[in-house]
């Protein structure tokens, strides 16, 4: 069952969450550390500002509604999904997946850009994964990547598509494998703009690593122990973390921008790739549907379930890759192919790990140029 959603959150959420910014309470820091401890103090003062006297969540809410929303149960689980019919003679369908600490909303760039072309465009479904947004929160084990990946099939299914390209970055990344994986005979084409962390593709006992290889592993060995301390958190204790987060909306915050600052090719400055408006719509929206916990949970489920694959896995539909240069660590292109079939390969001239809301243009027209050639 399929029907229209509207986004709508209830006023005394919103006058909370006004009450909850002013009664921040705040902590120190080491005088001009900048970001380099986390957070940055004044930034993140300054963006509670705006977000108590400036940001309207309505606003956001207009331009959500202004495409069609819509909520579906599949097998029981209620999916929140946008979903926008091309403009073009040949239109092809096509799933986009967000990851953390992204939202569908990281993605609503992109839709003018991939819908508007009147000769080749594409019928975009782009939902929030279980957990995220206004999808539904599943409180049982077992909401791992691979799961979602077959809700997100019958989705397909269920919408009428039985052919149908995929596209993710970071966890949709992950959710767009396993979809590419498990259903060869639906699935036309995947873009992926990331690689997962647990990738290991098979490799023979006796098969020796390259140097590029080695290299790459000593570099991610250091990049986690500098920058991954989030990622072992949420793989681990989340529940703990969450407490916190889902009380108060500035450590929510904090917890994001951090992420948004780090991760995205801003010359040093956040503002040079997002506005304030843009941080905190994403913000909001997992503040007022309390999906921060259910997020981070699935890193804890995808450590159960790693995307390593065994000896007859191989993602044989083609694949493209779009490698944006402040990414997050990106194995080897000769290690990637030893799993997927890379037919595209795109070395970005800017751009991170927002990449749909960094460089909507350049992501897009790789995307477009994909699969006219599959065409």
């Amino acid at each position: 069952m399929i029907e229209l959603f509207l986004a709508n959150a209830p006023q005394q959420i919103l006058d909370d969450l006004k009450l909850r910014i002013r009664n921040t309470r705040w902590t120190d820091e080491i005088t001009g550390s900048g970001w380099s401890y986390g957070a940055n103090l004044s930034y993140i003062k300054e963006l509670a500002d705006y977000w108590l006297n400036i940001f309207n969540w309505r606003q956001v809410e207009a331009e959500i509604n202004s495409f069609p929303n819509f909520i579906a149960d599949i097998d029981g689980h209620k999916i929140h999904f946008l979903h926008i019919k091309g403009k073009g003679k040949k239109s092809i369908p096509l799933i986009i997946t967000h990851g953390w600490p992204g939202s569908f909303i990281e993605m609503m760039k992109l839709i003018p850009l991939l819908t508007n072309d009147t000769e080749f465009s594409f019928d975009l479904v782009i939902p929030s994964v279980i957990g995220f947004g206004f999808s539904e929160i599943i409180t049982q084990q077992g909401c791992n990547s691979a799961f979602v990946a077959d809700l997100w099939n019958k989705l397909m299914n269920e919408l009428g598509y039985e052919k149908y390209g995929a596209q993710g970055g970071d966890i949709g990344a992950g959710i767009s494998t396993w979809l590419s994986l498990n259903n060869p005979e639906n699935v036309i084409g995947l873009h992926l703009n990331y690689i997962p962390g647990s990738y290991k593709p098979f490799l023979k006992k006796d098969e020796q690593l390259s140097e590029e290889l080695k290299e790459f592993q000593q570099y991610v060995s250091k990049w986690s122990a500098e920058e991954g301390a989030y990622s072992k958190q949420q793989s681990s204790k989340p529940i703990t973390l969450a407490f916190g987060l889902n009380d108060s909306p500035v450590g929510l915050c904090a917890w994001i921008v951090e992420k948004f600052n780090g991760w995205s090719d801003n010359k040093g400055q956040i503002e040079n790739v997002f506005t304030k408006d843009e941080l905190l719509a994403n913000v909001t929206l997992y503040w007022i549907t309390q999906t921060i916990h259910s997020s981070i949970r699935i890193y804890n489920e995808n450590s159960e379930r790693p995307l390593i694959f065994g000896e007859k896995d191989f993602v044989k539909l083609p694949v493209a890759f779009a490698k944006f240069p402040k990414e997050l660590p990106t194995p080897p292109r000769s290690y990637i192919e030893k799993g997927f079939n890379i037919q595209r390969w795109t070395e970005m001239p800017a751009g991170g790990h927002f990449a749909a809301m960094e460089q909507p243009g350049l992501l897009a027209k790789d995307i477009s140029n994909f699969f006219k050639g599959l065409d």
